[in-house]
Parts: structure tokens; C-alpha cells; sequence
């Protein structure tokens, strides 16, 4: 029964997910890594420069599976109050102190902390009750917080040693960058199509039962196969210089499962272990983790998370299945409007390039050969391109 509802679950969220992410240049990754953590009831710190959609993948994350959202940039003169809520006055006048939590953090399921490291020692504090134990403490107030994943976003790493531990709390690290110069024209486009819906997120295709279901398999995951690979990994770090705290270590575990939950599948294999790269604590170690871990991450796909699985593992096996989804996507958001027909063979051409340049024929994974073959006849199909579809044979 629950491999039943596994794969429902599974399969709405891999559907709102594909919403939630479209249109978003360059962090469709990030978006898919949210969610990974959320299912693995894990938090992630995002580091990257102002202004790079950090807030907006998480922001699209929570309305594609219509959860309670909060959402703060913290400043040296934040008060606990404006995250947690106010003091009950009435209660006060009766000696008791209370918190007025109604749609703050501590009722939040997703959350997204900008300039993380800026906050008080008395805000970090209770943070770190919240996101260990998923409890809130303010004087008489005890509040269990159904808190699924917390993102706490920051320009760097903090030196301070004191905020490096309360950094570590946050299992998950990504590292964001402007979008590249060839894709501006994307990045205009879509920013321009976010403005005009006024930022509303995507109508919600699924509901955090389906992230529970998907959350609850995880956490009876049977590990027993993929755990020497897993214990392989972490030498192969090791032995090139990158030791992780045995917390971190034990934690991976829960991502892996989250992973292949996602996919569906009660028992992670080594298709899985990509997100152990998340876990690496700084950008130049993920990098020489991936060479590292080459052999090991070979493997790596997901159709649920595709670009976040090949962007932690930058397997060829990962970027198949990527590309195998955008071209599925772009087969059927074939436009009726023969003006914009002229877009989407564009679209569909590139996409044929991007699989020629990677792929040889022969060592062609058959789903992506597949959507190739489409492409290929959906370009043939019409008139005006039967030059271009005359050069994929």
C-alpha cells in the first residue's frame, strides 16, 4: 500500500515541482534541492550575491505544494517579535508570557531567512530550539513547529566561529551565481513574466501531504545495499582532504532516502547518492568532491529532481535524464499560435544540439533517444523547418 501511495505522491510533486520551476533561469536546481529538503526534514543555506532569485525559487517551492510560507531579511536590529511574533498583552496583564505565533515563523512549514547571519544572538538562539527540535520557546510559550525546511540565505560563509556552529545546523549548502551571459535573453523573459503575474506563485499542484507521504517513506527507507557505497564515498572524501563531521555524515543518509523516495523507490541505490555532495560545507570542497566522487556519482539521475541531481553530481547519466524532461516539456507546449511556432522550433533545435553534443549514438540512453526521435518528427512536421529537421537524421 505504501508503494501505491509512494508513487502518487511521488508523481504530484514531480508534476508541481515542473511547474513551480518553470521560468526560473538558472535555478531550477535550487527549487529541486528545496524540496529534497523539505522532504528530508533537513534546512539548507544558500550562498550567493543580492538579487539572485533566492528568495523567489523558495518562495515558488512553497505555493507549488500550498504550504504556510514565512519569509524575513533579518538586520542587526531585528526584533524576536517581528519573526516569532508579539507578546500577548492580555496574558501578560495576567503574568503569564505568551507568544501571538498566528502566521510567523514558529506556524510555518517553509521558511526562507535572508541575510541569515545578521540576526541576534537572541533571535539565533531561539532559531536553533526550532531547527534542531522543532520547538519554539519564549517564556510560558512551548509550541511544536510543523516546520518542514528552513533557508537561510547569506552573501558568505560567516568567519565568526560562533555563527559557523549555528551555520552547521544547516545541513544543505548551495552556492548561486548571476545568471550567465547566454542566457539573459531567458533570464528577461522570464523575470518579465513573473512581473506582470505580480510574483504569484504557481496554483498549487500538490499539498504537503504528498511531501509527508513522500517524507514518511524516506524515513523507512531500507539503506542497508546503498550504505557501503555511501561509507565508500565518505573515504574516497576523506582520503582526498574533505572530512565531514560525523553529524554531517549521519544526516546524508536522510537525503539519500529523500532522494530516492522521490523517485519513487523504498530502497536507495547508487542512483542516489548525489546529494551527499550537498552535505560538502564549501563551494571549492563540493568542486573536488564531484571529481573525487566521479566513479561513484556515475550513476546519478532522478526524474522528480533533474536538474538539482545533475547539478550536485555533473553525471552524464543525470544530464541525460535533465534534458530528456525538457524536451518532453517542450513537445507538449506546442503552440497553437503558428506566430510562436517559429520560438518553439527554436527551443526544440536546441535542445536536438544540446543531446548531439553530449550523447554519441551508440552510448545514448533510450529515454532521451526517444525524445530525440520526437523532436526530430515533430520538426518535419512542419513546413517552414524542413531544413532543420532535415539535419537530424
Amino acid at each position: 500500500m505504501m508503494s501505491e501511495a509512494l508513487l502518487e505522491a511521488a508523481k504530484a510533486l514531480r508534476e508541481a515541482l515542473s511547474a513551480g520551476v518553470r521560468g526560473l533561469v538558472e535555478r531550477e536546481a535550487l527549487a529541486q534541492m528545496v524540496a529534497l529538503a523539505a522532504v528530508a526534514e533537513e534546512h539548507v543555506l544558500v550562498i550567493g550575491p543580492p538579487g539572485t532569485a533566492k528568495s523567489e525559487a523558495v518562495r515558488r517551492i512553497a505555493g507549488a505544494v500550498n504550504a504556510r510560507y514565512f519569509e524575513y531579511l533579518l538586520g542587526r536590529f531585528t526584533e524576536p517579535s517581528e519573526i516569532f511574533g508579539p507578546i500577548d498583552l492580555r496574558r501578560l496583564k495576567e503574568g503569564v508570557v505568551e507568544t501571538e505565533t498566528a502566521g510567523m515563523l514558529p506556524e510555518a512549514e517553509f521558511a526562507f531567512l535572508d541575510e541569515v547571519f545578521r540576526a541576534s544572538t537572541a533571535i539565533l538562539n531561539t532559531l536553533l530550539g526550532i531547527l534542531n527540535e522543532r520547538v519554539f520557546r519564549r517564556g510560558h510559550s512551548v509550541i511544536h513547529c510543523p516546520l518542514r525546511v528552513c533557508v537561510g540565505a547569506s552573501n558568505a560563509l560567516p568567519e565568526d566561529e560562533s555563527l559557523a556552529a549555528f551555520a552547521d545546523r544547516f545541513l544543505v549548502r548551495i552556492f548561486v551565481d548571476p545568471v550567465p551571459d547566454p542566457r539573459l535573453e531567458e533570464l528577461l523573459e522570464g523575470g518579465w513574466a513573473i512581473s506582470r503575474c505580480n510574483g504569484r506563485a504557481p496554483r498549487a499542484a500538490a499539498g504537503v501531504g504528498d511531501v509527508e507521504t513522500v517524507s514518511a517513506a524516506a524515513r523507512d527507507a531500507d539503506l542497508t545495499w546503498v550504505r557501503p557505497h555511501l561509507a565508500h564515498a565518505l573515504r574516497l572524501l576523506r582520503g582526498a582532504g574533505i572530512v565531514l563531521s560525523d553529524r554531517r555524515a549521519v544526516k546524508s543518509q536522510r537525503l539519500v532516502a529523500a532522494a530516492a523516495a522521490l523517485a519513487g523507490r523504498t530502497r536507495p541505490t547508487d542512483a542516489d547518492l548525489w546529494p551527499l555532495v550537498l552535505v560538502v560545507p564549501t563551494r571549492e570542497q563540493q568542486s573536488l568532491a564531484r571529481e573525487c566522487l566521479g566513479g561513484v556519482l556515475a550513476q546519478s539521475e532522478n526524474t522528480t529532481l533533474p536538474a538539482a541531481a545533475e547539478e550536485a553530481s555533473r553525471g552524464p547519466l543525470a544530464r541525460a535524464t535533465r534534458i530528456a524532461a525538457a524536451g518532453r516539456e517542450a513537445l507538449r507546449l506546442r503552440p497553437a499560435d503558428a506566430e510562436q511556432v517559429e520560438d518553439w522550433c527554436l527551443r526544440l533545435e536546441g535542445i536536438a544540439r544540446e543531446i548531439d553534443a553530449g550523447f554519441a549514438p551508440e552510448a545514448m540512453p533510450l529515454d532521451l533517444a526517444e525524445v530525440r526521435a520526437g523532436i526530430v518528427a515533430a520538426l518535419r512536421e512542419l513546413p517552414v523547418r524542413e531544413m532543420a529537421g532535415a539535419a537530424y537524421p
